[in-house]
C-alpha cells in the first residue's frame, strides 16, 4: 500500500484542535444566544416584537437560501467536474507530478467538496443576510404613481426592486466565476485539462463543462445590460453636472447596451455550438469572446465618448437642457421641494421704520437666548447636584402659557455618569441609586433677567419657594410625571436596576430637598425586563460581563433592568429602517416628557435625482454639540415619514405615520404586519402642537433649493443664479456652515406667526443677502417657504451684517472690547436672526460675556446688537427694546435728512452749518475720512467682501490719521464742534481686515 504523501497527526494533536473548536464554537454559539435570547425580552418589553422576528427570520432566509443555493452551485460543479475525470491519462512528468494530489484528495474527495462548498456558503449566506432590509422591500414595495422619463417605468421599480435584482445578478456572477474556477482546477488536477504531453490539451467533457460555464457567465453579461439600461438613469452625468442620463447616454450608450446584450446572447450560443457540436476545440469560442470585448469597448465605450466630445461639448446648453430639466423635476419632487413656495421679497427699505417701535408680531418673539451658549447657565443656576447635566446644547420648543403662545429654550435635568464624584462611582450607586434624572427646565427664548433665562419650570422643590430672583412663582409648564429615566445623556452602558423587595424602603436618589436632605425614589413604571428569577440575573451577568447582577443583593425579584436608554437608541432599535434625525427633543405632552424624534424614510435609486451624502449636507457649527451625526449615506430619496416618541420615564415607544403618501413607509409597514407604524390620525392633538419642522430635513433641503430653485434648464446649466449657505457670521474663517435657527415668528405673506425653522442664504461666491428660507407645519403639512431678493440688492448677509455691526462702528467696537479687556472675560455671539420686516431687513445678535477668572463661570447676555436694511444703521443696546428706539431714532433722522450717525467718524470736512471750515492738514485728513467712508459704502453695495474688509481697513487708517492731525492742530481747532470724533475722545481699535474679523 503506498503512504501518504502528507505527514499525520496525532492523537492527542487532533483532540487539543478538537478542544480548542469546540470551546470557540461554544462560546461564539453561547454569544449568540444570549444576545439573541436579550434582544427578545427588550424587544419583548417594548412590544415591537414583530421586528426583532421580522427581521431575524428574513436574515435566516437569506443565509440559507442564498448560502446553500451558492453552495449547490460551486460543490456540484466540483463534483461533476470529477465525474467527467478522464479514466485512462497519458504518461507524462505533469501527470506524475499531479498523481500525489490525486492521493490525497481521491480516498475523501466528498468531504473536501463539502468543505470547500460549506465555506463558501457560510460567506455568501453571511453576505446575504445583510441585504435583508433590500428583500423586505422587494417583497413588499409598491408603485410610486411616477414613471421615470425615459423608460415610463414605475419610480417603485427602481426603489424596490432594482437594488436586489442587481444583488442577485451579481450573487450569480460570483456563482458561475467560483464554479468555473474549481471545476478548471479539478479538470487539470484529474487529468481533464492538461498542459503537457500529446493530443488534445482538454478532454471533450471538459471542454463541454467549462464552455457551458463560460456561455452561462456571459449569458449573465447580457442580463446585466439590460439591467445596466435602466441604472443610467441613476448614474452621474458629467456633462450636465447632474446625476441621469444625458444626451450622450440616451442617444449612444442606450442602445450600445441593448446591442451588447443581443451581442452577449449570440456568443454565448457560439461558445456552446462551436465547441462542443461544430469544432470541438476553443479557437472560435475565444475568437467570439475577443470580438464581444471588442464590441464592449467600441460601442459601449468608444461610441458614446466620440458622442459626447464631438456632439455634445460644443453646444452642450442645448443638447443637455431636456436632461438637465428631468435631473430638476426629479430632485424637487424626490426631496419634497415641488411645493415650495417663493416669493419675491424687494427690501428696498433701508431706513428703520418707526413701526418697529411698535410692532406686535416679530420684534416681541425675537429670540435671544441662544440654545447653545445658555446651557452653561442651565446647568449651573439649575444644577443643584454636581451630577446633573443639560448637555452641551439645549433645544427650542413652544408653549402656550395664560393664553399666550411662544417659544422657550428646554432642557432635561439628566444625570451624567461621567460626573460622579469616585466616592460616588461605584456599581451599586451607579446602577441602583443614581437611576434617574428630574424636571424638564425651560425659560422663555425671548426673556432675560438680569443677563440670564428666566426659569418657568422643572424646578426640585416648591415653586413659590424657589421663586427669587430669576424664576417665576408657579410651575408655568407643569409634568406629573417630571423623572427622567430615558434621556440624551445615557450611554451604552448606563443601564439601571430599579425595583425593591422592601416596598417601604426606597433606594434610587430622586432629588435635594429644600432643608438640604435627599429624596428617595422606588420606580413604578411598566418599562425595564424584568430579572428577579436567576435565569435572567444569570443571562444578564453574561451579556453585562458582571458579575455583581447574581451576587449583589440590590437585585431581588422585584428587580427590573432599564437599558437602551438613549431615546435616539431606543427608536433606531424599534425601527431600524428608518433614518433618524440628529436633535431629538422634549416636550411636555399630557404632564409627562416625551422625547420627539423624527424618522427618516430614504432611498438611493430614484431615477435622476440629485444624489447627495446625509453626513455632509448636515454638518455645520452644532454637530456633536449636543446633536448626532448622521452616517455617510448616500440617498436620493427623502422623506420626513415619521415622528416617534419615547417616554422619558418607561420608556415607551410609538411610532407616528406623518406621511401618509410616501410609499417607502407603507411598504415597510407591510413587511412588518401592516400595525407597525400608528396611523397619523392616532396621534394626540396635545403632541402634535409640539411637532416642529425637524432640523436635518430642513438642511437637505436648503442646501439642494441653493441650486435647485433655478428651474429653467439653460440658467441652471450656466449656474449664475445659485446660491450657498453661509459661514458662522462670527467665525467665517472656520469653514463651518451657520446652523439654522428655529423662531416663533411671523414673515411677509404670512397671517400668524408660526415656529418655523429659518436659513439665510447669500448668491455663490458673494455675502449679500440673496434669500431667507424657512419650514414649517401649516394645517399639519410641512410647507417650505422662500422669500427671494432681487439679484442686485445692497441687503448684506450674515457674515457682512455681522463684520458692520462689530466692526464699522468705532464706538460699538470700543464698548466691545471692553467687555473683553484685559483678558478676564470673553465675548460670544448667539444667533444672528435674520428678520423681514417693513420692506427691509432686521437683525438682531445677542452679545453674551463669559468671565474668564472661573472654571464654572456661564455666559450672560449683556447686549443685544441690531441694525436694519444694508448695514447703516447699527446700534448696541443694554436690551432689544432699547436697541429698536435708538434704530427708530436714528430712522427718524434719517426722515428729516440727517445721514445715519457713524459714531466715532467725523463729519463732512465742512465742518457743520455752525462750524467753520477745516484748513490744512486737518482738512486733508478729513477729506480722507469721507472719501474711506465712500469706498466702505460702495464696497458693501458691491457685496465684494474682501473689497469691503479691505474698505474697513482704509477707514481706520484715515480715522487714525484724522486723529492724529486733531492733536497736533491749534487748541481752538481741538475744542471746535468739528474735531469732535466719539463721545470718549479716545481712538477706535484697529478692525481686523481679515473675512472672519
Amino acid at each position: 500500500m503506498r503512504s501518504s504523501p502528507l505527514p499525520r497527526m496525532s492523537r492527542r494533536g487532533r483532540v487539543t484542535i478538537g478542544v480548542l473548536v469546540g470551546v470557540f464554537v461554544l462560546f461564539t454559539v453561547l454569544g449568540w444566544g444570549v444576545q439573541a435570547w436579550t434582544d427578545w425580552l427588550w424587544y419583548e418589553e417594548v412590544r415591537y416584537t414583530q421586528v426583532f422576528t421580522g427581521v431575524l427570520a428574513t436574515r435566516l432566509l437569506l443565509f440559507l437560501v442564498v448560502g446553500l443555493g451558492l453552495a449547490l452551485v460551486v460543490g456540484g460543479n466540483l463534483w461533476l467536474a470529477h465525474r467527467l475525470r478522464p479514466r485512462m491519462r497519458p504518461h507524462s512528468l505533469e501527470q506524475a507530478t499531479l498523481e500525489r494530489y490525486r492521493m490525497v484528495l481521491e480516498p475523501r474527495l466528498g468531504l473536501w467538496i463539502s468543505l470547500a462548498a460549506l465555506v463558501i456558503g457560510i460567506f455568501a449566506g453571511l453576505s446575504a443576510q445583510s441585504r435583508w432590509n433590500q428583500w423586505l422591500l422587494f417583497r413588499n414595495g409598491g408603485d410610486f404613481g411616477v414613471k421615470d422619463p425615459e423608460f415610463g417605468v414605475d419610480v417603485g421599480f427602481y426603489v424596490f426592486q432594482l437594488p436586489f435584482w442587481r444583488y442577485l445578478l451579481g450573487v450569480g456572477f460570483t456563482a458561475v466565476v467560483l464554479a468555473l474556477l474549481g471545476a478548471l482546477a479539478v479538470h487539470y488536477v484529474f487529468g481533464g485539462v492538461r498542459l503537457q504531453g500529446v493530443g488534445d490539451r482538454m478532454t471533450g467533457a471538459a471542454r463541454a463543462h467549462l464552455s457551458t460555464l463560460v456561455a452561462v457567465f456571459v449569458l449573465l453579461k447580457a442580463v446585466a445590460y439590460v439591467l445596466d439600461r435602466r441604472a443610467m438613469l441613476l448614474e452621474y452625468n458629467e456633462g450636465a453636472k447632474l446625476y441621469g442620463a444625458g444626451y450622450a447616454d440616451v442617444n449612444a450608450l442606450l442602445p450600445a447596451k441593448e446591442i451588447l446584450a443581443y451581442i452577449s446572447v449570440v456568443v454565448a450560443i457560439a461558445i456552446i455550438v462551436f465547441s462542443n457540436a461544430v469544432m470541438r476545440n476553443l479557437v472560435w469560442p475565444g475568437i467570439s469572446l475577443a470580438l464581444l470585448g471588442v464590441s464592449a469597448v467600441a460601442i459601449g465605450g468608444i461610441y458614446p465618448w466620440a458622442v459626447q466630445t464631438f456632439e455634445v461639448k460644443p453646444s452642450a446648453k442645448d443638447k443637455e437642457a431636456p436632461y438637465i430639466q428631468r435631473s430638476i423635476e426629479a430632485t424637487r419632487a424626490a426631496f419634497g421641494l415641488i411645493d415650495t413656495k417663493t416669493t419675491p421679497y424687494a427690501a428696498n427699505n433701508f431706513v428703520p421704520p418707526a413701526s418697529l417701535a411698535t410692532d406686535t408680531s416679530v420684534v416681541p418673539n425675537v429670540r435671544l437666548l441662544d440654545p447653545q451658549l445658555v446651557s452653561d447657565a442651565y446647568t449651573q443656576l439649575q444644577q443643584v447636584r454636581g451630577f446633573y447635566d443639560f448637555g452641551p446644547k439645549l433645544d427650542i420648543d413652544r408653549y402656550a402659557v395664560a393664553g399666550k403662545t411662544s417659544d422657550y429654550v428646554v432642557g432635561v435635568r439628566e444625570i451624567n455618569y461621567t460626573e460622579l464624584t469616585d466616592q460616588q462611582n461605584t456599581w451599586i450607586n451607579r446602577h441602583t441609586v443614581y437611576t434617574h434624572g428630574y424636571g424638564l427646565v425651560a425659560a422663555p427664548a425671548n426673556r432675560v433677567c438680569n443677563g440670564l433665562p428666566y426659569f418657568v419650570s422643572g424646578f426640585l422643590g416648591e415653586p413659590d419657594k424657589e421663586a427669587q430672583g430669576c424664576a417665576s412663582a408657579i410651575e408655568e409648564i407643569p409634568a406629573q410625571q417630571p423623572r427622567i429615566y430615558y434621556g440624551e445623556r445615557m450611554g451604552a452602558d448606563d443601564y439601571a436596576i430599579v425595583g425593591q423587595s422592601d416596598p417601604k424602603r426606597n433606594a434610587e436618589f430622586d432629588r435635594p430637598t429644600q432643608t438640604g436632605g435627599e429624596q428617595y425614589y422606588t420606580y413604578t413604571g411598566e418599562g425595564g425586563v424584568e430579572i428577579g428569577s436567576f435565569t435572567r440575573r444569570l443571562l444578564y451577568a453574561i451579556k453585562e460581563q458582571e458579575s455583581n447582577l447574581l451576587l449583589s443583593e440590590a437585585v431581588n425579584e422585584n428587580s427590573k433592568l432599564l437599558y437602551v436608554r438613549n431615546p435616539r437608541d431606543r427608536v433606531e432599535k424599534v425601527a431600524p429602517f428608518l433614518t433618524l434625525d440628529g436633535d431629538p427633543y422634549p416636550a411636555v405632552v399630557g404632564g409627562r416628557v416625551q422625547w420627539i424624534v423624527d424618522g427618516y424614510t430614504t432611498a438611493a435609486t430614484y431615477p435622476y435625482a440629485e444624489r447627495i451624502n446625509l453626513q455632509a449636507e448636515t454638518t455645520d457649527e452644532l454637530t456633536n454639540r449636543g446633536t448626532f451625526q448622521l452616517a455617510r449615506e448616500n440617498v436620493n430619496y427623502m422623506r420626513n415619514s415619521v415622528k416617534a416618541t419615547v417616554d422619558a420615564y418607561d420608556g415607551t415607544v410609538r411610532l407616528y405615520q406623518f406621511d401618509d403618501t410616501d410609499p417607502v413607509l407603507k411598504a415597510w409597514n407591510k413587511a412588518f404586519g401592516g400595525d407597525l407604524i400608528l396611523p397619523k390620525d392616532k396621534i394626540p392633538t396635545e403632541l402634535r402642537e409640539h411637532f416642529r419642522y425637524p432640523a436635518d430635513m430642513f438642511k437637505v433641503q436648503r442646501n439642494l433649493l441653493t441650486k435647485f430653485h433655478v428651474t429653467d434648464p439653460g440658467d441652471f446649466y450656466s449656474a449664475q443664479d445659485f446660491w450657498q449657505v453661509p459661514n458662522v457670521p462670527d467665525a467665517p474663517d472656520s469653514g463651518q456652515k451657520q446652523p439654522p435657527y428655529y423662531l416663533w415668528t411671523q414673515f411677509p405673506g404670512q397671517e400668524a406667526p408660526r415656529f418655523q425653522l429659518t436659513s439665510a442664504v447669500t448668491p455663490n461666491g458673494r455675502q449679500n443677502l440673496a434669500a431667507l428660507i424657512s419650514g414649517s407645519y401649516v394645517d399639519g403639512k410641512p410647507r417650505l417657504e422662500v422669500l427671494e431678493l432681487p439679484d442686485q440688492t445692497r441687503t448684506a448677509g450674515p457674515v457682512q451684517v455681522h463684520q458692520q455691526m462689530t466692526n464699522t462702528n468705532s464706538n460699538i467696537r470700543q464698548q466691545l472690547n471692553l467687555l473683553s479687556s484685559n483678558q478676564t472675560s470673553q465675548v460670544q455671539y448667539g444667533n444672528l436672526l435674520s428678520l423681514p420686516f417693513g420692506d427691509g431687513m432686521l437683525y438682531v445678535e445677542p452679545v453674551y460675556v463669559k468671565s474668564n477668572q472661573r472654571q464654572d463661570a456661564y455666559p450672560v447676555l449683556s447686549k443685544v446688537l441690531v441694525s436694519y436694511g444694508d448695514g447703516s444703521y447699527v446700534a448696541l443696546a443694554d436690551n432689544l427694546s432699547d436697541g429698536i428706539k435708538q434704530l427708530v431714532e436714528q430712522g427718524k433722522q434719517a426722515a428729516q435728512g440727517t445721514p445715519p450717525p457713524a459714531e466715532g467718524t467725523p463729519p463732512p470736512p465742512s465742518g457743520g452749518n455752525n462750524s467753520p471750515p477745516l484748513t490744512g492738514e486737518l482738512a486733508v485728513a478729513a477729506g480722507k475720512v469721507q472719501a474711506a467712508i465712500d469706498e466702505v459704502k460702495a464696497a458693501q453695495a458691491s457685496g465684494d467682501f474682501e473689497r469691503y474688509g479691505k474698505a474697513l481697513k482704509a477707514l481706520d487708517e484715515a480715522m487714525t490719521a484724522f486723529q492724529q492731525a486733531q492733536k497736533a492742530a491749534t487748541p481752538a481747532a481741538s475744542a471746535s464742534p468739528a474735531a469732535s470724533t466719539s463721545p470718549s475722545g479716545s481712538p477706535s481699535p484697529t478692525p481686523s481686515t481679515a473675512p472672519g474679523g
